[in-house]
């Protein structure tokens, strides 16, 4: 014999969650549990009970009494799921988007000028996390997906002859991440690793674009480091039209540069790139002391491999210094 009181087992047949006592005193009791209540439905692929849904609509601006750290933990339990966008559409249909994610939340909409317009890019970021979960299980990555276009509504502008812009969007973004993972008070090298992989989302895509050459492959493989999988991993869940030509080419695009940047791995081995003529080597060889001309030269000599003017080699290197350090120095 048990007792059941509120009918819990009757809840659960039917997969609803509901307030045990009045939504409104259960949700002014602790706000956070208008966040649980959305985390539990998408991890358990329940409904939430209208009158409770509504419960949450009136004590939404409840929420800004409950700590950062509270909101935090559960973002990212919600982010953990199979199926990201049930959260992510509850948050912004209840209004606490608004209050957690504001910066994601202006992503709502869509504008027209003309006949001109552009896509609901909440919409479209939502769909990206959701191509994430599905490629990967790292929570900070699926943040990275979400949030890959924050800086959109800042750059929009409509321009004549090129229709809507978000030029810049990622640079902006980045600088936006900061803001963000300090409020959601995430650890700073999960917000570095969430910065740099919305700061240099576009580059595979302008990569395929623009041609994918051994040079610019280069880059991308130093610049990222250990990161650069994760980078092409949000490359690939930013595949989201739904036009056949474009999608088969994006498709096409996407192994292209996987094949590339694994055959320019392996010839120029820059997984752990730097210069193979050091610092301490380049004061001896120049009669040089600590100081920028150093770097400079360094520098000099990483660019000349990253441009294949010569190979990723210790020798290579040192006859490519002597043949210019007098034009250098």
């Amino acid at each position: 014999e048990y007792l059941d009181p509120f009918d819990g087992q009757k809840d659960i047949e039917r997969k609803i969650i509901r307030t045990p006592l009045e939504p409104s005193a259960t949700f002014s009791d602790d706000p956070l549990r208008m966040l649980r209540a959305i985390r539990f439905s998408a991890q358990l692929d329940f409904g939430i009970d209208g009158v409770t849904l509504a419960g949450i609509k009136k004590e939404v601006e409840r929420i800004k009494i409950i700590s950062w750290e509270r909101i935090r933990d559960e973002i990212l339990k919600m982010l953990g799921v199979l199926q990201p966008s049930v959260a992510a559409n509850m948050l912004f249909e209840t209004g606490l988007m608004a209050h957690v994610l504001p910066e994601l939340a202006v992503l709502h909409g869509v504008e027209f000028v003309g006949e001109h317009h552009h896509k609901d890019q909440l919409a479209h970021s939502i769909k990206v996390a959701d191509q994430m979960a599905v490629l990967s299980d790292k929570i900070p990555l699926r943040l990275a997906a979400l949030l890959h276009d924050v800086g959109k509504d800042a750059t929009k502008r409509f321009k004549e002859g090129r229709g809507w812009t978000f030029d810049g969007h990622e640079v902006v973004g980045a600088r936006m991440m900061t803001g963000i993972g300090n409020r959601l008070r995430l650890d700073a090298d999960t917000i570095k690793y969430v910065r740099k992989l919305i700061r240099w989302h576009l580059r595979p895509q302008v990569i395929t674009a623009e041609g994918v050459t051994d040079s610019a492959v280069r880059r991308i493989i130093v610049n990222m480091g250990d990161w650069l999988d994760d980078l092409i991993l949000i490359y690939r869940a930013d595949i989201t039209t739904q036009n056949p030509k474009k999608l088969a080419q994006r498709e096409k695009d996407f192994e292209v540069l996987m094949r590339r940047i694994e055959e320019v791995r392996e010839r120029d081995r820059l997984r752990a790139f730097q210069s193979p003529v050091r610092g301490e080597e380049i004061m001896t060889l120049c009669d040089l002391k600590p100081g920028r001309k150093v770097g400079e030269i360094k520098s000099a000599i990483e660019e000349a491999i990253l441009e294949g003017v010569i190979p990723n080699e210790y020798e290579a290197a040192k006859k490519y210094l002597f043949e210019n350090k007098n034009k250098w120095l």
